[in-house]
């Protein structure tokens, strides 16, 4: 285990990259640290069983991903920088230690690959120094998809700009204060490989600092599939105070980074994405957004927005999707494009559906000063 944990973070460019630090954020904000209510459920859903939540263990520190595999419950955990095996009585088994800042988790269809996303971190700079996907396979089988490399070479969203365009001198001043960089830049060099899905042979890769999805072929080999486009928040006046921002900043819209967190396949064979905003979030501004995209061509449609801190989805049995705000605490089920509380969870990071219609869940402590849990959460029939 790690002697410095890493810091959850939900941004990418300049002094704010890699998914982590808007937890340290977040602790300091007081619109976060003070809390989300949830608003009260409808009366049509005040019959509907409440899901319950059911503690497995709390032998982890940071469980970034879950990954339910032929039953065996497998997690990512920056923290402690290995993937582990929930065992009865909430023991964590090491399946493969070594794994910097393990943050994504999956296996492939015939359970003979696993695949790591890791990523190292200077964070004292708050640099990512190396990241990408390791790939283990059977007899020992060790192959590394490099995608900071890829990315050095590439960069696929050096094609957007990000930040405010034709700013005025005071809310140049007043954003270029807070230690951010430029007022308007172009996408930079970054990798942060976070969350990874098996697709057929290959691999698809949520990268949190590069906000692309690479594709990684059974050999590791890197390309680009999509770059999603920014994401605009216009800077209210409760973001401006929590910020430090000058008042000549409100109303202005900033041009977010669109910052891949999860990635999973659905049994349409597209895939489903969420993003949170390279940015100030917060609940009072929820601009983060769940995505369709196609495998092949890399074409992306918004399923829909006003996330606030989407760090994670799942897919259900019934068409349904999942996705964790981490900022608001609670798990959101998605039905035909419409939003709703399925369950309140504090710091829940990760979600992840089992077959028998069960979902498994992962949080964090804001605070940093305790540990995470793994968790249950099912549903009782009526």
């Amino acid at each position: 285990m790690t002697t410095q944990q890493p810091r959850l973070n939900g941004t990418k460019t300049h002094s704010r990259r890699t998914i982590g630090r808007s937890l340290a954020v977040a602790a300091a904000t007081t619109a976060l640290a003070a809390g989300f209510t949830v608003a009260p459920a409808q009366a049509h859903q005040r019959s509907a069983p409440r899901p319950k939540v059911t503690v497995k263990s709390t032998k982890v520190v940071m469980p970034f991903n879950l990954e339910l595999d032929r039953g065996r419950v497998l997690i990512a955990d920056g923290g402690s920088n290995q993937v582990g095996q929930l065992r009865p009585g909430g023991a964590i088994r090491t399946v493969v230690a070594d794994q910097p800042g393990a943050s994504g988790v999956a296996t492939s269809r015939d359970g003979r690959w696993l695949a790591v996303a890791v990523t190292k971190t200077d964070y004292a700079t708050v640099t990512n120094t190396a990241s990408g996907l390791n790939l283990l396979g059977p007899r020992g089988t060790r192959i590394y998809a490099d995608t900071l490399a890829y990315e050095k070479k590439h960069n696929p969203d050096s094609k957007y700009y990000y930040g405010v365009r034709n700013a005025s001198k005071c809310v140049k001043d007043s954003i270029e204060k807070l230690g951010a960089g430029p007022v308007y830049y172009k996408g930079q060099v970054d990798s942060h490989s976070y969350s990874v899905a098996s697709y057929g042979h290959s691999w698809m890769v949520a990268d949190a600092g590069s906000n692309t999805l690479w594709k990684v072929s059974a050999r590791g080999k890197v390309s680009t599939l999509a770059v999603l486009p920014p994401a605009p928040v216009v800077i209210t006046s409760a973001i401006a105070k929590a910020n430090g921002l000058a008042a000549c900043t409100i109303g202005v819209t900033y041009l977010s980074e669109s910052v891949p967190t999860d990635v999973e396949v659905g049994r349409d064979g597209y895939l489903y994405v969420t993003t949170l905003p390279g940015g100030v979030e917060s609940p009072q501004n929820a601009q983060g957004a769940l995505w369709r995209v196609n495998p092949r061509t890399g074409r992306y449609t918004k399923i829909v927005t006003g996330f606030s801190g989407a760090t994670n989805l799942a897919l259900g049995r019934h068409g349904e999707i999942y996705v964790a705000e981490l900022y608001r605490g609670r798990i959101t089920v998605v039905r035909h494009g419409k939003k709703q509380t399925f369950v309140t969870l504090p710091g829940v990071v990760a979600v992840e559906t089992a077959r028998d219609g069960s979902l498994w869940a992962a949080t964090v402590d804001l605070s940093q000063q305790g540990p995470g849990s793994v968790v249950q959460v099912t549903t009782p029939r009526r």
